[in-house]
């Protein structure tokens, strides 16, 4: 939409000088309205009143703020919002866009490795993997209650110290177990073996969970990290393995092939061919 052009000269003066903010500080008190610059460059609008919480953490007291025309939260991130909703189109309020972008920070890398074909394809692979395990970010917590008490291996030396049912599935890629739920946390600067409720309750959280697992984690019958599949052209089949490789090597073929459609579909709405290698 068009504007006068003393309104828009209006508007970019403001938005120059608006970028005069401090840097957020932990543990100082903020009310709604303070503008900070967090340590990442962005910059964040309280909404509510708080002592100094994490803008990427708790976003539910900090809102994204554009300043002086620079990059939003996620920068020159290949998954643009209309394209976040329109590959979602039945998610789960909680799994918001900005959650995500403002998740990114935690791995610099996520998507912004290789050619641009590459960072597609993992941001491709990516939201596939999340597609499916969660139905369409329609599901926040595992849905097979019965399987709760399962996650928790009492032979490691932290134990379970948020109960012995606490540590199932949750986020977009159904964080579970003890061990997880505190590597991921140490990783991240956040106690989740104490507080796993996080990942169901803090959008950016439950994102954080789900990029530490995919840029760091291998889990058996996997060989490698899902990030490092992508971009070092292993494809995303091998994805498929490290996540949940018990579908491999026949041992689910439709939750396979389940997994390469949803890729297919986010591949092409990226504009990316989806490469090889596709299956396990």
């Amino acid at each position: 939409m068009l504007v006068p052009a003393s309104t828009a000269a209006t508007a970019a003066t403001t938005a120059v000088q608006a970028c005069d903010f401090p840097v957020w500080a932990a543990g100082r008190n903020y009310v709604a309205g303070d503008i900070v610059r967090y340590t990442n460059g962005r910059y964040y609008k309280a909404s509510h009143d708080n002592p100094g919480y994490d803008p990427v953490i708790s976003t539910w007291y900090w809102d994204p703020y554009t300043c002086g025309g620079g990059n939003p939260p996620g920068g020159d991130f290949v998954v643009s919002e209309a394209l976040f909703k329109q590959y979602f189109p039945n998610r789960n309020g909680f799994y918001t866009y900005q959650g995500l972008t403002a998740a990114l920070s935690a791995y610099p890398g996520f998507t912004k490795t290789g050619s641009d074909t590459v960072r597609r394809q993992e941001a491709a692979a990516f939201l596939a993997n999340v597609s499916h395990e969660t139905g369409g970010l329609v599901y926040i917590v595992e849905q097979n209650t019965g399987n709760y008490p399962h996650y928790c291996d009492g032979a490691r030396p932290y134990g379970c110290p948020a109960g012995q049912a606490a540590y199932y599935g949750r986020g977009p890629l159904q964080l579970s177990w003890n061990y997880n739920y505190k590597n991921a946390g140490d990783a991240l600067g956040i106690d989740l073996l104490r507080n796993p409720y996080l990942v169901e309750r803090d959008p950016a959280v439950a994102w954080k969970a789900a990029l530490w697992f995919w840029n760091t984690q291998t889990t058996a019958p996997g060989t490698i990290v899902p990030h490092d599949a992508m971009v070092n052209g292993r494809g995303f089949g091998e994805t498929i393995r490290t996540i949940n490789g018990i579908e491999c090597n026949g041992g689910n073929p439709g939750q396979v092939q389940s997994r390469i459609d949803l890729y297919r579909r986010s591949a092409g709405l990226l504009g990316v061919d989806p490469g090889g290698n596709l299956g396990c």
